[in-house]
């Protein structure tokens, strides 16, 4: 969902809390856009938060030669009431793609893999493993199955949020149900690709892909709030996530049947697909740099920033991003928190927005509806407006075309 939205629908519901935003609760870090301009995002942010009962969130908003725009609203903490700040870490979910297909692609620059490459040429036991090639999985057109749509996986996360899950143990999830369709014949989201290029990173670099990460992406671009946890915890500091996060046509998915907190729930699960913390800093700094590819030779970038339709209208996806009009970077989400971070090329415009509950509000990711509010008022001919699609998962979001999909 792109939500990367094609996660299993197992957590949906409306988060109906009291936010009692005010211009007190408006926490600003930098604001230099017009005044009257800071009054009306001010508004659509507010006006957009109590109507969809999200209780914090963090807007930053960044054009050269027209000004930079970043806020906190709402609360950090229901239980304690703490403000929402700017500088709190979260987890990104499906963000974490555009990362992990990085590393791909520095490999790729390096000589050390090619896009063309049959995944079977670095991961054994992959159903069509010969056929389906390392660009398939990174433009969600393998066929493979979605392991977080599984029935039994989605029923041993619940039963133990705070577990830990292997690579391996999500791929056994996935390749226990046949290929939805030949590779290439189409596109869907499926968060299986993804772990895929994690253990093919792994495999040819010899280290294990949060080490690469660190030093080949984090590091050059001295993001130093960015990580990727092996375990529940969360760097200090941090915004509580909230969930409600249920499966359609189940019973709740909570251990309360309501809004749980989720913050040290395990995202293990979710790994090279979506398993990823930041904050508001580093992801202005990142989104600019995957826009560009800074970190990759102009051929490949130009082969990553190659999108093609989804089926979805006004949705493409190139090698672990995706464009949503004329907005291109990934939007991400599973249980507690939901992330927008996109750039508009052609004003080089950079828009995060960071979200600590991931309950829908009538059928829309909160992210979404943050990202058309700011975006109505800021960027009026190009809103951000991501389509609803079936979901099926949460951990990381793009929207998929079929029937049961969901960072």
């Amino acid at each position: 969902m792109i939500r990367l939205r094609v996660v299993p629908a197992i957590l949906a519901a409306l988060l109906l809390v009291a936010t009692g935003l005010t211009g007190a609760q408006a926490h600003t870090a930098r604001q230099e856009f017009d005044p009257a301009l800071v009054d009306a995002l001010d508004k659509a942010v507010e006006d957009t938060m109590e109507e969809a009962g999200i209780p914090g969130a963090i807007v930053g908003i960044r054009i050269p030669g027209r000004g930079t725009y970043e806020k906190a609203f709402g609360v950090a903490d229901k239980s304690t009431g703490t403000p929402m700040k700017t500088d709190l870490h979260m987890r990104i979910g499906s963000v974490t793609k555009t990362f992990t297909v990085t590393g791909l692609l520095q490999l790729v620059d390096q000589g050390r893999v090619g896009l063309d490459d049959p995944v079977g040429k670095y991961v054994e036991g992959v159903p069509a493993g010969n056929r389906i090639t390392l660009r398939q999985l990174a433009d969600m057109r393998s066929g493979l199955f979605n392991y977080s749509e599984d029935e039994e996986w989605q029923k041993s996360l619940l039963a133990d949020p705070q577990q830990t899950f292997a690579p391996r143990q999500l791929l056994d999830y996935a390749f226990a149900h046949p290929p939805n369709f030949p590779p290439g014949s189409r596109w869907q989201y499926s968060n299986t690709n993804t772990v895929l290029l994690g253990l093919v990173i792994e495999k040819v670099t010899g280290q294990r892909l949060e080490d690469y990460l660190r030093q080949r992406v984090y590091s050059p671009l001295r993001l130093g709030q960015t990580s990727f946890p092996t375990d529940g915890a969360m760097p200090e500091p941090y915004a509580h996530g909230y969930t409600d996060y249920t499966k359609s046509g189940t019973t709740t998915a909570t251990p309360s049947g309501g809004t749980v907190d989720a913050t040290d729930w395990n995202p293990s699960w979710a790994w090279a697909a979506g398993a990823m913390i930041s904050d508001l800093g580093d992801l202005n700094t990142w989104v600019p740099a995957l826009a560009d590819g800074r970190l990759l030779d102009p051929a490949t970038q130009k082969e990553r920033l190659t999108f093609l339709p989804t089926g979805i209208p006004e949705v493409r996806y190139g090698l672990g991003i995706m464009q949503v009009g004329n907005w291109i970077g990934h939007n991400g989400e599973l249980p507690g928190y939901e992330t927008l971070a996109v750039q508009l090329p052609s004003q080089r415009a950079t828009l995060v927005i960071l979200v600590n509950s991931d309950s829908d509000h009538r059928g829309q990711a909160l992210s979404t509806l943050l990202g058309r509010a700011v975006t109505e008022v800021v960027t009026p001919r190009n809103t951000f407006d991501l389509p609803t699609a079936p979901q099926s998962e949460r951990t990381s979001p793009p929207p998929s075309p079929t029937a049961s999909p969901t960072p």
